[in-house]
């Protein structure tokens, strides 16, 4: 009953964007149009022939990595793994529908970039300091090898209830349950495949723990002027380095 169900939700709900390109990718895959271990056009190309943006093909990869059918080298490209049509051949036998797929990570930038600088604007004007918010941020700040996959499970959690706090703070309960499904989105493995590939290095996490602490300073101060801006400020980077346009 609930696999009826479960393929019912699937034929009413439309397809994203990269979920489109992705199937299309792995119909190559399972065809013999790409074989094991052959290298990927490259994202400007899948642009072209798919006719979508470069957001859409880098996280079709995204999702195509998070099933174990591609491998991304860093400066060298994307292919096709060596066990591609195992894995399909795997996902076939389970039943998998795609019903559970995860929100286009441009979709939660888009609605993060209108959200999160009027959060931080109405927060301001409450200007009271979160000891939990403070929590994360030195949480943040305390990160040191992003590369170690404890800390980058740190630094994933607490970016994203940082900015779930921030809601908090605003004493707005619709806004609260607003972030909450934002925060949902950012903990889904497409969203996390995507950031850990865009933010690498130690300096980018220090960078990023700067920007947080200027919005909560500012909010903490009473500038809703000011938060609001390094709010905007911030997710305009966030945008450059998970889903460049």
């Amino acid at each position: 009953m609930a696999r009826a169900q479960a393929i019912l939700e699937e034929s009413f709900r439309p397809k994203q964007i990269y979920e489109q390109v992705a199937e299309r990718i792995r119909a190559d895959i399972r065809n013999g149009r790409l074989i094991a271990d052959e290298r990927l056009p490259s994202e400007r190309e899948l642009s072209t022939r798919f006719r979508v943006g470069r957001p859409a093909v880098r996280e079709a990869i995204g999702a195509l990595q998070n099933q174990g059918l591609v491998i991304t080298r860093r400066n060298a490209g994307t292919y096709v793994s060596s066990d591609a049509v195992q894995c399909l051949s795997m996902a076939t036998m389970a039943g998998a529908t795609g019903a559970d797929a995860d929100v286009s990570p441009a979709s939660t930038l888009d609605l993060r970039h209108i959200l999160e600088p009027s959060i931080a604007r109405r927060a301001a004007q409450r200007a009271k300091p979160d000891a939990l918010a403070e929590h994360y941020l030195a949480q943040m700040e305390s990160i040191t090898d992003i590369a170690d996959p404890e800390q980058c499970t740190r630094w994933n959690d607490s970016d994203r209830l940082f900015h779930r706090q921030l809601a908090v703070m605003t004493g707005d309960p619709l806004l609260v349950k607003v972030a909450d499904v934002v925060a949902s989105t950012m903990d889904q493995p497409l969203w996390k495949r995507l950031k850990d590939d865009g933010i690498y290095e130690a300096k980018r996490v220090q960078l990023y723990a700067s920007e947080h602490r200027l919005i909560y300073e500012a909010i903490v101060c009473g500038d809703a002027d000011a938060a609001a801006m390094y709010a905007e400020q911030h997710i305009k980077r966030v945008g450059r380095d998970v889903v460049p346009r």
